[in-house]
């Protein structure tokens, strides 16, 4: 009798486990092409679009040949740059950048960016690494309490500042 209980729990809790879902994992591919991409196609550029940004035609890399993807409408971003695909060579190599939105402008995908701003001072070290907020340590009006790094509100952090409490701080 126990063992025919210990038998059909031992079923129950197998069946249980071929029901749970399986772990996958993510994979991602790169192609990189040989043969250069033919060149671009002519478009004319469309009227400009309000809140609308012309992503131009492009070359595709699709079941083994290039297929021209023609230009389209993307909504825009606010405080955002769109740059468009191209194809880049790389050591006899062709590789395919995406088109991509940028924060600043430069070029470079914000999530390999080490200076949001382009101030020249790498984000880690930045005060406003965004560049939107000059003083954020400041009070934000007379009266208002000071931060605790900065308790005159002077833009020095305390532990670097020769007068922490300067009376003369306007």
């Amino acid at each position: 009798m126990a063992r025919t209980a210990l038998a059909a729990a031992s079923i129950a809790l197998l069946s249980l486990f071929a029901l749970a879902p399986t772990a996958q994992a993510a994979t991602s591919a790169t192609i990189v092409i040989q043969t250069a991409p033919p060149p671009v196609h002519y478009e004319a550029t469309p009227r400009a679009r309000r809140g609308m940004v012309w992503v131009p035609g492009h070359w595709e890399w699709r079941h083994d040949r290039y297929r021209w993807i023609d230009g389209h409408w993307i909504k825009a971003r606010p405080g955002y740059r769109y740059h468009a695909p191209q194809w880049i060579e790389r050591g006899g190599h062709w590789h395919m950048e995406s088109g991509r939105w940028d924060r600043d402008g430069d070029g470079i995908p914000d999530r390999r960016d080490r200076d949001r701003d382009g101030d020249g001072i790498p984000n880690r070290y930045d005060r406003t690494p965004d560049g939107r907020h000059p003083h954020y340590n400041a009070p934000r009006h007379r009266g208002a309490e000071p931060s605790r790094r900065d308790r005159d509100g002077d833009g020095v952090p305390n532990r670097h500042d020769r007068r922490p409490d300067n009376p003369y701080r306007n």
